[in-house]
């Protein structure tokens, strides 16, 4: 690493791994380092921060973001993608249409939600699309012994959730906002409110009980964090 992560305002979270809480929004980017790869989760709302982050990757590490995996298709997590040109890009099955299609409902959301005119025009403009679909699971070698799954969960919070499970002492999972910490889950119109404790389960089952659990939006938070927002949602919604 060619700087530390804290001096970028990045939380790190093991060897070559950590996340920044992106103002405005509070939402998580992550990263993941590799000898030959490097994982961006997540890209922020805006071009604007997604070349912001982009910057602090090259600080970091000297090298560029060859890899995006997308949490699910909300305007805070996916419109900063095209500031990483040349990288691959995945998400889970179904967003790729999504995207290729919504692209000035993104812009509409973005703009109600707060940001600038001109800048949800520009991103949604050159909105990037997954070129990889995640059905099940799908595991991605960054090189030198670094794997990370990346495995399809939802739906729950959006119809195609995405979380990422990075194996170390402790595992690291990445959850999107199928949990959040800095505030109540948000169900928005594309929310699958029945299937969302379900995702939940998966996400248990994939961490375990020792995993590190790096919400959407919020604080670091562990297994029973993550089973007690999975028993809050269940009594909201009238699921088991």
């Amino acid at each position: 690493m060619d700087a530390s992560w804290e001096e970028f305002g990045w939380e790190r979270l093991g060897n070559g791994v950590g996340r920044r809480r992106l103002p405005g929004w509070d939402a998580t980017v992550a990263l993941v380092v590799g000898a030959d790869g490097v994982l961006l989760f997540d890209t922020g709302s805006t071009l604007r921060e997604g070349a912001e982050v982009r910057a602090q990757v090259q600080a970091l590490t000297g090298r560029r973001v060859t890899h995006i995996a997308l949490s699910h298709p909300h305007f805070d997590h996916v419109l900063g993608t095209a500031a990483f040109s040349g990288a691959e890009v995945y998400g889970a099955v179904g967003v790729t249409d999504l995207l290729a299609r919504g692209a000035d409902e993104l812009r509409v959301d973005a703009v109600r939600h707060g940001v600038p005119e001109e800048d949800a025009a520009q991103a949604a403009d050159v909105l990037v699309a997954p070129h990889h679909q995640v059905c099940d699971e799908w595991t991605l070698d960054l090189g030198g012994g670094r794997q990370v799954l990346l495995a399809n969960v939802g739906p729950g919070h959006s119809g195609h959730d995405l979380a990422a499970l990075v194996p170390g002492s402790p595992a690291v999972v990445l959850c999107g906002d199928l949990v959040e910490e800095s505030g109540e889950p948000q169900a928005g119109p594309d929310a699958i409110p029945s299937r969302w404790p379900a995702a939940l389960d998966r996400l248990l089952a994939l961490g375990g009980e020792d995993a590190v659990y790096v919400p959407g939006h919020g604080a670091l938070v562990d297994a029973s964090f993550v089973r007690a927002q999975r028993d809050q949602l269940s009594t909201a919604f009238g699921v088991s």
